[in-house]
């Protein structure tokens, strides 16, 4: 029997990573096998994919170009370590998935939405989460978090947290436009809690949504 794919998404400084290992754990304690993996990311060539697409001296490029990559990452990602998972009856917590392109390079970076659609249809296929938790937090917010996560360090930030905040309240209508069009996958949690907090209800929604104990 095929396992149960769960995504998390959201903007930069939202509690994703946090939020999904969180989960995972939780996970494993009611017995399930676990796959926690992210993107971009997942498999050995998509994590070199992700050093290039969030290196701040990747030299600015197109978001036509920029989502080909994403997808190219993605394409591996599921072919080596997603697909083989779920087909094993294991479940899968993922640190993002094809939401984000459709954001960030969609509503945010102004791809049409049928070129993401036919993008989706040949990387993607049928492999689509059961469940998208959606951490929803003002932007200001999450880059503060983002920042202090850096420890202060103005140098550092990625190629993603360095764009304006116009660029950031764009991926945050997306998201929950997408959301209020997906309600059957799609859960929107306030992010602002605390994380003790985010993580109880998440375990109630994947309960109520998925049936896990």
């Amino acid at each position: 029997m095929r396992g149960q794919f769960i995504t998390f998404e959201g903007g930069e400084g939202s509690g994703k990573s946090t939020q999904a290992r969180m989960l995972a754990e939780h996970l494993r304690r009611t017995g399930r096998t676990v796959l926690e993996t992210r993107e971009p990311g997942g498999s050995p060539f998509a994590e070199r994919v992700r050093a290039l697409i969030l290196d701040p001296a990747t030299p600015p490029h197109a978001a036509l170009s920029e989502a080909l990559l994403f997808m190219a990452a993605r394409a591996d990602h599921l072919e080596t370590t997603i697909r083989p998972a779920l087909a094993a009856g294991g479940w899968v917590v993922c640190d993002r998935f094809t939401d984000s392109t459709r954001i960030y390079q969609g509503a945010a970076g102004g791809l049409a939405p049928s070129v993401l659609d036919t993008l989706e249809s040949l990387v993607v296929g049928p492999t689509r989460p059961d469940l998208t938790l959606l951490l929803d937090l003002d932007p200001a917010i999450g880059l503060a978090r983002a920042h202090r996560r850096r420890g202060g360090n103005e140098a550092t930030p990625d190629g993603y947290e360095a764009r304006g905040s116009d660029y950031h309240e764009r991926l945050r209508a997306g998201f929950l436009a997408l959301a209020e069009a997906n309600p059957g996958r799609i859960v929107v949690l306030d992010a602002t809690t605390s994380p003790e907090s985010l993580a109880a209800r998440i375990r109630d929604t994947v309960a109520l949504r998925l049936g896990v104990p």
